[in-house]
């Protein structure tokens, strides 16, 4: 198969774009400062609820093809990493609002040239449920993130009925052999947080390549757990408990993958909403990811990840430079959502650099 090229004018921002990517983040601190006065803190703007806090291993494979052994993966070995679980919403709500969720994933060691602004040896890998961002665009973000904006006064019993509406349309679109990215990203199952699949959305440069990311689950006591379900009426935070009391006793493995990109009509740059066809370019192992079992929620790892430690796209080599509309979005949003938690908060950010400054 033959796999398109990285080069810059790949990208064709829309004119307007930073304007709408500052209309994004007055929204979005907008709706920070509406849960912040609810909650008496100020939180993410996204996967504010924690369900895991770990540490790991993130080993390359060995003998990958030209293509695929590129940036962080060209050279086989092992790197110690952070990763983060989170439920999807910009606020601490119970768990019957089942929205997506979130897995982040800070890798330690990582030489090379990076990002303008990014100055320690890491590379984080912001992951979440679902192929694709369902707005598309940092326009779509706008206006779909206008909506949420709008809504997150309102009391929870909504939201909850918003989720359940959402996960309910996505089962009767099943039996007819589809579904809906934006209901699943509002109306997630009650499924195991590490069940699930975790994948980049939008594409990165991936060296000389472009591709799509996706961690899944390898491990067969996590597969086992395909049919688990939550009960929320039983247990509000019932995601996390189960996610931790899973690392009590497990490790926990997942194969991250790569999507190159092959087929510009079929697989867009700027459009994240457009899921790629795996009949064009099928996700392949590039490197496993291994968290063994520990305290996965230990009270200072907990604070460390949540109000100190920082995810961002924009903690990148320059080979996995994030592209098309709404990656160049989250570059700046990230950034400036992080600001505003950390000042109101009073606590300093961290672009952590070493595993060493993770409490145990």
């Amino acid at each position: 198969m033959t796999y398109l090229r990285y080069a810059p004018d790949i990208e064709r921002p829309a004119p307007d774009e930073q304007h709408t990517i500052d209309g994004i983040i007055q929204g979005m601190t907008q709706q920070s400062r509406t849960v912040e006065k609810r909650e008496h803190h100020a939180v993410r703007a996204s996967h504010a609820k924690s369900s895991a806090c770990v540490t790991g291993e993130l080993t390359v494979a060995t003998g990958l093809p030209v293509e695929l052994a590129q940036g962080l993966f060209a050279t086989p070995g092992t790197y110690p990493v952070a990763v983060r679980f989170a439920q999807g919403p910009g606020e601490t709500l119970g768990d019957r609002v089942s929205t997506h969720r979130g897995m982040s994933i800070k890798v330690f060691g990582v030489s090379g040239e990076k990002l303008l602004g990014h100055a320690v040896d890491t590379q984080d890998f912001v992951l979440a449920t679902g192929t694709t961002f369902p707005s598309g665009t940092a326009a779509g973000f706008l206006r779909d993130g206008t909506v949420i904006g709008k809504s997150t006064g309102l009391p929870e019993g909504v939201k909850s009925a918003v989720s359940s509406t959402a996960r309910n349309l996505n089962k009767v679109l099943h039996a007819f052999g589809t579904e809906s990215a934006m209901a699943d990203f509002f109306g997630h199952p009650f499924s195991h947080p590490l069940a699930d699949s975790y994948f980049s959305q939008a594409p990165i440069r991936y060296g000389d390549y472009v591709a799509k990311l996706g961690a899944i689950p390898s491990a067969d006591a996590q597969r086992a757990l395909s049919e688990w379900r939550l009960d929320p009426h039983q247990d509000e935070d019932g995601f996390r408990h189960a996610t931790v009391a899973f690392f009590r006793e497990n490790d926990v493995v997942f194969e991250l993958k790569a999507q190159l990109w092959a087929d510009a009509e079929k697989q867009p740059i700027e459009d994240s909403s457009v899921d790629w066809p795996v009949s064009v370019s099928p996700y392949r192992t590039v490197a496993t990811l291994r968290l063994p079992r520990q305290d996965a929620y230990g009270p200072d790892r907990v604070r460390y990840f949540d109000e100190v430690m920082t995810f961002r796209p924009a903690h990148s080599l320059a080979a996995h430079r994030p592209l098309g509309s709404i990656m160049r979005a989250r570059l700046q949003v990230y950034r400036a959502l992080s600001d505003f938690r950390h000042s109101e908060n009073g606590v300093s950010a961290e672009d952590t650099a070493s595993p060493e400054s993770i409490p145990a």
